[in-house]
């Protein structure tokens, strides 16, 4: 490792030097960024990451001053993949240079990737609220593409983690729209009856019986159960659908909130 840090030290200041020193402008750049590009790569090889990403930036700014945008936003992709085993905070700020140059070249769905990739980042560092912007924005670049299938994905997980939130009535109505949305594409209809589930279950959280017995009709005994305030029948129902189609994490949470709030109903209506 030590030699090939060693390596791109060397070339970073060869790079800098050409840079720095005298020459047709496009010609030094170009060559600084051959340099740059071989120092960034030994130090991936050390796997001294932060300091690759730092070489990336100076490649990045490289290939701008060539006007190579698509070149330079690569560039800040690269250094942002190694920044993420390092630093959270950097490798968001190398994707949204990189988000901004793909915007300004039309490059919707390339933006739309990262802005979904920094929604993922700031979830991980539970800043929900500017994961669920950046989810959104992804979205929006998304179907500017017109790729409804990846919109969608950037949408429920809006819907996820508003749920999760106890954003009941968001979560719906995105669930809801994706479902309507899904209907006429061959492709999409085969999740509309998943969907409508997710809503559902939103619906049960909110204690709204009627919504929940429109949304789905798999759900009917489910929404019986709620009606008739019936925990064991509840429990049973659950169990019986977990053993068919298995209960993601998500479901699991949020129904458990309802029967929790059935019990603390009951434990009311016994003091009374």
């Amino acid at each position: 490792m030590g030699d090939h840090i060693k390596k791109g030290e060397e070339f970073e200041k060869k790079a800098e030097k050409k840079i720095n020193g005298w020459g047709l402008l496009g010609s030094k750049y170009e060559d600084a960024a051959d340099l740059l590009t071989q120092s960034a790569n030994q130090f991936k090889l050390a796997k001294s990451w932060d300091k690759a990403g730092s070489v990336f930036i100076k490649l990045s700014n490289c290939h701008l001053k060539l006007n190579s945008r698509h070149e330079a936003a690569t560039a800040y992709v690269d250094a942002a993949n190694c920044y993420k085993k390092t630093s959270t905070k950097g490798a968001i700020s190398c994707y949204l240079q990189a988000v901004d140059i793909y915007v300004d070249m039309g490059r919707y769905s390339m933006a739309a990737k990262y802005c979904k990739e920094i929604g993922e980042l700031y979830e991980l560092e539970h800043n929900i609220d500017k994961a669920i912007l950046y989810f959104e924005k992804a979205a929006d670049y998304f179907e500017f593409q017109e790729s409804s299938s990846l919109a969608n994905k950037c949408k429920l997980k809006v819907a996820e983690i508003s749920a999760q939130l106890e954003q009941y009535q968001k979560a719906i109505q995105i669930y809801e729209d994706v479902a309507r949305q899904s209907l006429n594409n061959n492709l999409l209809k085969y999740g509309v009856r998943g969907h409508l589930l997710n809503a559902g279950i939103c619906q049960l959280c909110r204690g709204d019986v009627v919504a929940i017995t429109n949304a789905l009709e798999q759900y009917e005994d489910l929404a019986t159960a709620i009606d008739e305030e019936d925990v064991p029948k509840l429990t049973a129902i659950i169990k019986e659908f977990d053993s068919i189609s298995k209960l993601d994490s998500w479901k699991v949470a949020l129904l458990l909130k309802v029967k929790n709030a059935l019990k603390a109903k009951e434990l009311e209506d016994d003091l009374t």
